[in-house]
């Protein structure tokens, strides 16, 4: 039987780890961290990840400045706020909530955002960076992952990296960040022939592809980290991620539960990216 990778445990410990050299710098250097989260329209699941947000940042000692936007809020609109918040010098890191309205190009505001501020490292000059090894911030997602591996003391160098999935949140910088760690990485998506065979020869499996159950224990090699990104809520309302839980587990040596496995590291990591921003802008690092 796998052991329990524990998000929460994992994830707690990099927010304490946040919250000592906040406290540190804002005493030794008077420096004060902000977050400004921008969301537009009142979808219910942004709206949680936004309260969340407001809560770590009480947690670590952030300032958060919080926008909340009408439905209707016109693309120019939200680019103004983006543009006041790049010059306000109170804030680090700068998040705008997607999905956005279906009438605001998200590419556009994603690129509006200062790549110093860019928290959720979305802007291409951060995801080029990314690709060259050279980045200041990783996306979250990713970086919590990474985290996560670490924290079960599994060397990445050498061995067999599958990724499940191809975005530009998850799956891209997620098979970048196990390649600078001198992983072998396959990237697998809906095209991939013969998926269950390249599964079956990853040393640690990445699943983000946001289906659920997706990664049943015939699928998974005897021994291997299991890394599960996805969320899904079930017809009966229950969460479950992108790999099946029970039959994984016989198989795997580590695996994330979720929820409370990668979920939690989200935002965690997020925390240190604003703090990484603010040493920056301030000439620390």
């Amino acid at each position: 039987m796998a052991q329990i990778i524990n998000g929460k445990e994992v994830s707690a410990s990099v927010k304490a780890a946040v919250a000592a050299e906040t406290a540190q710098l804002r005493e030794e250097k008077g420096l004060k961290v902000g977050l400004a989260v921008v969301i537009v329209g009142d979808n219910p699941a942004s709206r949680v990840y936004v309260n969340n947000k407001k809560k770590a940042c009480e947690e670590v000692g952030f300032q958060s400045f919080e926008y909340a936007l009408d439905e209707n809020t016109t693309e120019e609109q939200l680019r103004d706020l983006v543009d006041v918040l790049n010059r306000d010098s109170r804030v680090n890191g700068i998040l705008v909530q997607l999905p956005l309205p279906k009438h605001i190009n998200e590419t556009a505001i994603i690129n509006a955002i200062s790549p110093e501020k860019d928290v959720d490292a979305f802007h291409p000059s951060n995801v080029g960076k990314i690709m060259i090894g050279e980045y200041s911030f990783l996306p979250c997602t990713p970086a919590g992952v990474m985290e996560l591996i670490a924290s079960t003391g599994v060397e990445i160098a050498g061995k067999s990296c599958v990724v499940i999935g191809r975005s530009n949140i998850v799956g891209k910088p997620m098979a970048m960040l196990l390649l600078h760690k001198s992983g072998t990485v396959t990237i697998c998506h809906s095209k991939t022939q013969n998926l269950k065979e390249i599964c079956l020869g990853a040393d640690i499996l990445v699943a983000a592809v946001g289906k659920p159950n997706f990664v049943t224990g015939d699928m998974v090699k005897e021994g291997a980290v299991v890394l599960d990104v996805g969320i899904n809520r079930l017809e009966n309302g229950k969460l479950c991620g992108d790999v099946e839980f029970e039959s994984a587990e016989k198989k795997a040596s580590y695996i994330t539960p979720v929820p409370g496995g990668v979920g939690p590291m989200t935002i965690s990591m997020l925390m240190k990216n604003t703090l990484t921003a603010a040493k920056q802008q301030a000439g620390l690092i």
